[in-house]
């Protein structure tokens, strides 16, 4: 945890009092970890997106008539039944499951992917994030850059400054959060990865910048958590069915090949849990996920690559925070999974389906086996 560009936002004499606190920072926050988000984009939160109702216009997207999700979670509880035995998931309730795979936690819901959505979009609202974007037909949505609030310190310093805080006192960090959605046997798959802002001092000190930083498993954990109970799992049995996961730490090998003629991953894991390492891969690496076909093992991506030479509007602090656009239009891509024996390989195409080992397809291969696993 870090506080920034105190000195420069308030008096001499108050920042003696911040300053002072900076040495008990340990002791004011103590060592337990909440999340306490606020965004920081203005918008509104709760409002289900225009498309959505568009999307379940289509026959594909509607749900079934004569079912609320009160009604569902009755039924149920109902029929709730003692803990299953799998290998890698936790005891099932309330229709809910946690499966964990390594470090890859997800949840399977019995409920339609079509019913979830708007739940989903209003989860993000009560945890303090506004939408930057959704996609109901991918099944995707992605918050705005949020500030975890709770990482500023609380207690006399705080209490001293009142409303002063919040204009001063800044944790220094940004996530913002995509959640995927799958259709798998008739449930619904439930992803959520975040990405990871810094703000770094610039090598001769003079500024700052936001640099990505690492993502933590454990807050990806924390918010499925929370989105359990949201959807009606007593919060004691939501926190134990994630933190109780089983320690499956079998690592996943990647093998990366990047040559001027070649350009793919290949995996130690079988199709199915290869399509959903590259599913979390492209949530964690922050690519925009526009459709996918898993008969054929295709992930349709919007890239722009930043090394092809067209000239690309720099971003800044603002543009990088709230969305600001480039100069250059990101291009079409599709990322396939195929089984190879035992394993599964990872490759590149172009919008028309023909296999590429581009700088560009280069790069993505990276970025990807840099995801992969983690």
């Amino acid at each position: 945890m870090r506080l920034t560009k105190i000195c420069a936002a308030l008096t001499v004499g108050l920042g003696a009092v911040a300053l002072s606190g900076c040495s008990t920072l340990e002791e004011i926050t103590g060592g337990a970890e909440s999340v306490d988000y606020k965004s920081t984009v203005r918008g509104e939160p709760l409002s289900v997106p225009p498309d959505l109702t568009q999307a379940q216009a289509d026959a594909h997207y509607k749900a079934p008539e004569g079912t609320s999700f009160s009604s569902y979670m009755q039924s149920r509880e109902a029929q709730q039944q003692a803990a299953s035995s799998g290998s890698n998931i936790l005891p099932q309730t309330d229709g809910i499951e946690v499966k964990r795979d390594g470090q890859l936690r997800w949840l399977v819901v019995d409920m339609p992917a079509e019913k979830i959505f708007p739940e989903v979009i209003e989860f993000w609202g009560t945890q303090g994030f506004t939408i930057r974007s959704q996609d109901p037909r991918a099944g995707v949505i992605q918050t705005d850059w949020a500030e975890n609030r709770a990482k500023i310190p609380e207690g006399w310093i705080r209490s001293a400054l009142g409303a002063i805080v919040d204009q001063v006192f800044d944790s220094g960090e940004r996530e913002r959060f995509t959640t995927r959605m799958e259709r798998v046997d008739g449930k619904t798959e439930i992803y959520i990865s975040h990405q990871h802002m810094e703000e770094t001092p610039t090598p001769d000190g003079t500024t700052f910048k936001w640099v990505y930083g690492k993502e933590d498993p454990n807050l990806n954990a924390a918010m499925l958590a929370r989105l359990m109970v949201y959807l009606g799992t007593d919060q004691e049995r939501a926190q134990s069915k994630v933190t109780q996961a089983e320690q499956t730490e079998r690592g996943t090998a990647v093998e990366t090949v990047t040559t001027s003629s070649e350009a793919f991953l290949r995996l130690n894991e079988p199709f199915d849990r290869a399509w959903r390492r590259v599913g979390v891969a492209i949530d964690s690496a922050g690519f925009a996920l526009e459709d996918r076909d898993r008969s054929s093992g295709e992930y349709f991506i919007r890239y722009l690559d930043s090394d092809t030479g067209e000239k690309i509007e720099q971003a800044n602090i603002f543009t990088r925070m709230f969305g600001g656009r480039n100069t250059a239009e990101a291009q079409v891509f599709r990322i396939r999974v195929v089984s190879q024996g035992n394993g599964s390989v990872v490759t590149v195409l172009d919008k028309d389906g023909q296999t590429i080992s581009t700088d560009t397809a280069r790069r993505i291969i990276t970025v990807l086996s840099n995801h992969i696993g983690k």
